[in-house]
């Protein structure tokens, strides 16, 4: 053996070359291709050698990197992937011993294997991971057109049979995630198995070769890199060939890479297996898109197959897309409308309208447009559909947009093993699990918002403040700038300031003692917070993991918030406000009359005045279903033998509501001309359902909260018609709506009704009961 194949002299050179890097704090893509290219040159020697000595004629064999090596990079710990073609089976055992012996010598570990070129194709074809080696496989010594003919011939057999084997790939991706764990929450990653990590990539690049679909390439070629010199400081730290970034290694693997702590190192490792899990959701569903039927995207093979979600907004191939008469730059609400409609809708965002949303839409105005608060709730109390359209969203830089306090929470580690995620998704899976819970509280939307910000504080702890002192000054400022009121601001500062003391006085306090129920009592103030820091407490515990709330736990936090209900005291709903001049005039006209004003740059009043009759407020609900006017607000109330209905709307479609064409539905309506149930009905018939069932409705009698009427509360979730249903069903039963308060806050409808009877009293005992069972059918 030459002098230069020693394998002493090429473990020599890779120690330099290591310790050389290592003493430089360098973990770069450098030190990966220099390694790689100092070990093609000694096996190129090794290789010339062992020919020599056996006679091999030329071209009768060839040395392949395949894998990562293929690629022409080398991590410390990297194995040496070598595949020996030939073309002679005689001499092929002798040759393959004199390469791998010295290889052996080394001290590196080899995978090899020893093929002709009619095996490997024929391995390639019914082998996943032979497959995955070779697509990368580049020649080291010998032959290279031989390479080159392999290769080429292996890509040809991968794209002819890709539509029958990417589900395989797609399977091994879902089972490699399952098995090992996800880089974006583990506190002990695996860089290489995690999801996000760094096989997911080989999985992309298979099916980007496929030709079956594209992945993004920019944001995944820097987080690959990021991990890759993660990778490498560990194993230099070490001197072991692994994968998995233990606790104990952590901080010196951050000083390694300059980076502070062992936190920020987590938090490097998360945003770069994020940017790789996001390009394989939008490279999956491209690949699954284009190996769809045409018909079921087209129709005639043409014209894309739509169906509209709102203004400027439709569902095509699965996703959620802008139109072509969407205009990003003139409508800074076009984010928040997309990301909720898509996740009611339960699809994602098309990656291509993320791209245009990112390119030209405005800054929101400060504070926020009511519109534009309600559209975030109701992307909040979406469910589950609601985490990956926020995570898109957060890929693409538009939370921090909207947000830019989530910085501080992004892919931030927990280090405690209760929390099964990072303290951003540990947020958004707080809100999917407070919306079963919205039934329970009188305000819905400050649950949502309350729960998605209850952490926010997490990263801004000082020595004197823990995360919720930190967190309340923050969620002043982020309610604030969604244009809540002064006490909802009020409230959702408390909410985040205090969201741990119902579990903590329950489990550390003598609840018979009364010092524990008046501290609670006195540091909350109301039922209505009260109501939502229980709500809160049990969402919090269950995104936090299964060991966080047990039966015991939520035992003695039930008993802490009943006892502590009894201490505070409610208040009836306020009266309504008076009458203004213009409605005065409507209702001493005592004839049918429509008036529809806007409001703000989606939002409409339209006022109805009507001679007061049972099925009024049916009716008129019904026809503003009709003309696809979403109901944002509503008070009904009766003035001399006349109704008066105040509605807040917002057009569900491109077009504003039309005074005189609404009035003259309801007149239809009113004189049987016009059959609301049915077309309501055919168009509930078309309509795409929600991914996520709602809760289940509920609906309450309010004693003791009106001296001449039956007050019924409704909490369900909001749907095209919901009114005109509630409606319908007292008419049904005969009873008159002598005044209603009704709002949607986000997806949640929370409608209170003041009912009488035919002669003008509060309902039985027994006809109440029965309208509380109507009411739930007719929601639900």
């Amino acid at each position: 053996m030459s002098a230069s194949a020693l394998p002493s002299d090429y473990a020599a050179r890779r120690r330099e070359l290591l310790s050389e890097s290592h003493n430089a704090g360098a973990g770069s893509a450098m030190r990966r291709k220099g390694l790689a290219a100092l070990t093609d040159s000694w096996l190129r020697q090794v290789f010339a050698d062992a020919v020599a000595s056996t006679g091999v004629p030329a071209g009768k064999a060839t040395l392949v990197a395949v894998g990562g090596y293929g690629r022409g990079e080398l991590s410390p710990g990297s194995d040496l992937d070598l595949v020996l073609l030939h073309a002679d089976r005689d001499v092929a055992a002798d040759l393959a011993d004199k390469i791998w012996y010295p290889v052996w010598d080394t001290g590196v570990r080899l995978d090899h294997a020893v093929r002709t070129f009619e095996e490997a194709r024929r391995l390639a074809s019914a082998d996943l991971p032979v497959l995955l080696g070779l697509l990368d496989a580049r020649p080291v010594a010998g032959d290279p057109a031989l390479v080159g003919r392999l290769r080429s011939s292996v890509l040809g057999d991968w794209r002819a049979a890709a539509r029958r084997r990417l589900p395989e790939l797609r399977e091994a991706w879902d089972e490699r995630g399952a098995r090992s764990g996800d880089l974006r929450h583990d506190l002990e990653p695996d860089l290489k198995d995690g999801r996000g990590g760094l096989r997911d990539v080989v999985s992309l690049r298979a099916v980007a070769a496929s030709w079956v679909a594209d992945r993004p390439h920019r944001d995944v070629d820097d987080a690959v890199r990021r991990l890759a010199d993660v990778r490498d400081a560990l194993q230099l730290v070490t001197g072991r060939a692994t994968n998995r970034l233990q606790l104990q290694e952590q901080d010196q693997v951050a000083a390694d890479l300059d980076l502070a702590d062992a936190d920020a190192l987590l938090r490097e490792v998360g945003r770069s297996a994020a940017a790789i899990t996001h390009a394989a959701e939008v490279t999956w569903r491209r690949a699954l898109q284009a190996t769809r039927p045409q018909r079921s995207r087209f129709v005639r093979g043409r014209k894309p197959v739509l169906r509209l979600l709102g203004p400027g907004l439709a569902e095509h191939d699965g996703e959620a897309v802008l139109t072509a008469q969407a205009d990003p730059r003139t409508d800074p609400l076009l984010v928040l409308r997309m990301a909720a409609r898509a996740a009611r809708a339960g699809l994602p965002l098309s990656q291509s309208s993320v791209d245009r949303l990112v390119a030209d839409s405005p800054t929101l105005p400060q504070p926020w447009p009511e519109t534009a608060r309600h559209l975030f709730v109701e992307l909040v109390g979406a469910g589950p559909p609601m985490v990956p359209v926020w995570e898109a969203l957060d890929q693409a830089g538009l939370i921090a947009r909207l947000l830019p306090e989530w910085d501080l929470v992004r892919h931030r580690p927990q280090r405690n093993a209760v929390h099964r995620y990072a303290v951003d998704r540990h947020l958004l899976e707080a809100a999917v699990q407070a919306v079963p819970l919205v039934r329970e509280v009188h305000r819905p939307d400050l649950l949502l918002v309350g729960a998605l910000l209850h952490d926010i504080g997490k990263g801004s702890e000082t020595a004197r403040t823990d995360h919720s002192q930190a967190g309340e000054p923050l969620a002043v400022t982020i309610a604030t700038r969604m244009g809540f009121d002064t006490d909802d601001v009020a409230t959702l500062a408390l909410v985040v300031r205090h969201h741990l003391l119902l579990v903590e006085k329950a489990t550390r306090r003598d609840l018979d003692d009364p010092a524990t129920v008046t501290a609670v009592a006195d540091e909350l103030g109301t039922t209505e917070v009260l109501e939502l820091m229980a709500a809160l407490t049990r969402a919090d515990a269950l995104a936090t993991g299964p060991v966080a709330w047990s039966e015991w736990k939520a035992g003695l936090v039930d008993d802490l918030v009943r006892r502590t209900a009894l201490r505070l005291h409610g208040a009836p709903p306020p009266p309504p406000p008076p009458l203004t001049p213009a409605q005065t005039a409507l209702v001493a006209a005592g004839r049918l009359a429509v008036v529809a004003e806007p409001d703000e740059a989606v939002t409409w009043t339209v006022t109805v005045a009507a001679p007061d009759r049972t099925g009024l407020f049916a009716t008129i609900a019904g026809v503003l279903a009709l003309h696809r006017l979403s109901v944002r607000s509503a008070q009904v109330r009766t003035e001399a033998g006349m109704a008066l209905d105040v509605w807040t709307v917002v057009p569900d479609r491109d077009h504003d509501p039309r005074a005189e064409a609404l009035r003259n539905d309801i007149a239809r309506a009113l004189e049987g001309e016009l059959d609301v149930t049915q077309r309501l009905t055919a168009r509930d018939a078309s309509r795409r359902q929600p991914a996520s069932p709602p809760a289940a409705p509920r609906v309450e009698v309010i004693d003791a909260a009106s001296a001449t009427s039956t007050v019924l509360e409704v909490r369900a979730g909001d749907r095209p018609g919901l009114l005109y249903r509630l409606g319908r069903a007292l008419a049904l039963m005969g009873v008159n709506i002598r005044g209603a308060r009704v709002v949607t806050l986000g997806a949640e409808a929370v409608d209170v009704f003041y009912l009488q009877d035919a002669a003008g009293d509060p309902l039985s005992d027994l006809a109440a009961r029965e309208a509380v069972r109507l009411l739930t059918d007719a929601a639900g």
